[in-house]
């Protein structure tokens, strides 16, 4: 049972990444610049192998269990955007992830 909440947590983790490659992506001017940027298919491929992990725990764990833990990602998203992009943790976001890590808690309980 602990390696599928562990795949989970990797799953969430893809999640974020995958965003940060498709984040860095957005930058380009134009749509011939978009599809010629290779961040766009690594988040793209990032994105599918996630979806990938979770219809695979999906057969193991139930749907509200799995759904509610996949908001680990803004975890995630939070300390990659501080970390990568240099945007600020405010307060209000500390509150945020805060309940989100107590919702974790109470659901995987």
């Amino acid at each position: 049972m602990i390696k599928y909440y562990l795949i989970l947590l990797i799953m969430t983790i893809m999640g974020s990444v995958a965003s940060f490659f498709l984040k860095k992506a957005s930058s380009n001017k134009t749509i011939k610049d978009l599809i010629l940027n290779k961040n766009i298919y690594i988040g793209g491929f990032l994105y599918l192998f996630a979806a990938l992990l979770n219809v695979y725990i999906l057969k193991y764990l139930n749907y509200s269990v799995v759904l509610p833990l996949t908001a680990i990602t803004y975890i995630w998203t939070m300390l990659i955007s501080y970390k990568f992009l240099k945007e600020k943790i405010t307060f209000r976001k500390m509150i945020g992830v805060s309940l989100i890590i107590i919702g974790v808690i109470f659901v995987a309980i």
